[in-house]
């Protein structure tokens, strides 16, 4: 038997026949197949269409034990499942029904063969590493763990903000900028690339530190190993400056300091044994095609 734990963005985009496809298989393999369901997401559906009647599990706050995830929306969808259910080390299957869905494995549409390469054990897992954020001077809200990216970040309406980093207790650099990005291979392709950082392989051991905006020429990206400890010190004129944490954000007091530190867990996703990353880049960023 596998039990499986759904979670799902209750926004879900245009036709839900799909969705609708992909709930109908998992039933018709009952028991050998087991659906706990997050509650909002049992909602959605059962607003949207007729849900088979051996899917009567649901759960809000704990979360199930279960043999997989699957994590069905977008990339937002995908790093919320991970922040819940990631530090229990369950694998997580993305499934797309948003719009880019980088970090997914599969798209909706290609529900019946994602059930068959599930059942038959057709799939493989990586280990990503995850960033923890300890901040002594402050209040952090209930997620301190970044599977992308950690940022620190000026106000809208302040001028720039000065950020000390230092890495395993050395000084390395005092960025003047509009903010600075840690990022974990996984994140390299989200907002560490929109400010000019690289593009990095999943499996490297590496973070990189990007400035945003930076005032000098000389501050360049700086990929660090993954076992580092890196501190930050961000100072702005204005009282606070935002950290955001896989894009969520919580004002911080001017002064203080962030201690960024590998996780004790990492996130375990899933991905169809075609899969690689090179392929990925192509498809979803059109990386490396002649003419783009």
């Amino acid at each position: 038997m596998i039990r499986i734990a759904l979670y799902g963005n209750k926004r879900q985009r245009g036709d839900t026949a799909p969705l609708q496809t992909l709930i109908n298989q998992l039933a018709s393999h009952h028991p050998q197949v087991t659906c706990s369901v997050q509650t909002d997401f049992m909602a959605f559906m059962q607003r949207s269409f007729e849900v088979p009647g051996v899917l009567t599990d649901t759960f809000d706050t704990a979360d199930p034990e279960a043999d997989l995830a699957l994590s069905i929306g977008g990339d937002g969808t995908f790093l919320k499942t991970a922040w819940r259910i990631g530090p229990l080390q369950t694998p997580i299957m993305g499934i797309n029904s948003g719009h880019l869905g980088y970090m997914s494995a599969a798209d909706i549409t290609e529900a019946p063969a994602i059930i068959d390469d599930i059942l038959a054990g057709r799939y493989r897992i990586e280990h990503r590493s995850v960033i923890e954020v300890h901040a002594p001077d402050a209040m952090l809200p209930h997620n301190q763990y970044a599977l992308n990216e950690v940022a620190v970040l000026k106000k809208d309406t302040a001028s720039m903000i000065r950020v000390e980093a230092h890495i395993d207790s050395w000084p390395a650099a005092a960025y003047r900028a509009d903010g600075l990005i840690v990022s974990t291979p996984t994140g390299s392709t989200g907002y560490n690339l929109s400010v000019g950082g690289p593009i990095v392989a999943p499996s490297a051991r590496i973070w990189t530190i990007a400035p945003v905006a930076p005032h000098s020429l000389n501050m360049r990206p700086l990929a660090v190993c993954d076992d580092s400890i890196i501190e930050i010190l961000a100072e702005s004129r204005a009282d606070t400056y935002l950290l955001s944490i896989d894009g969520k954000s919580v004002s911080m007091p001017s002064g203080s300091t962030l201690r960024l530190s590998k996780a004790p867990h990492c996130v375990n996703i899933v991905l169809r044994p075609s899969s690689n990353f090179i392929d990925t880049l192509r498809e979803k960023l059109l990386w490396g095609i002649d003419g783009i």
